[in-house]
């Protein structure tokens, strides 16, 4: 079995990022709510789940997160194309979040991974 990695990204829109800068958490997208957890995505699933979901979309943010910081809350779930996806059972805190920033891409479409200061 592959270790899973210790960071995990959402996207959030602009109103939903200074939600999170305002309230020091985030409880959810309206699919999230739905869904009784928080979608995370995994470096290598970002870039698929941005142009899945949120295709068209301006003024987005991805939020790194520090997976082990949210400790049982955090399950790896199959999902989409049978691949396992982090799923967070619990607000997401500001805290937690060891960067954030604009979603920008690469030159070949990949999203560029937030970088902290």
């Amino acid at each position: 079995m592959t270790e899973k990695p210790l960071t995990a990204y959402k996207v959030l829109t602009g109103g939903q990022f200074a939600a999170l800068e305002r309230d020091g958490r985030f409880d959810g997208a309206p699919v999230d709510l739905a869904d009784g957890y928080i979608h995370l995505s995994t470096a290598a699933q970002l870039t698929e789940t941005v142009d899945k979901h949120f295709a068209g979309q301006d003024d987005l943010h991805v939020v790194a997160v520090d997976l082990a910081a949210h400790g049982d809350a955090v399950r790896w779930e199959e999902s989409r194309g049978g691949q396992s996806f982090p799923h967070l059972y619990a607000p997401m805190l500001l805290e937690t979040a060891v960067a954030f920033g604009p979603l920008r891409r690469d030159a070949d479409g990949t999203v560029k991974l937030p970088v902290s200061g």
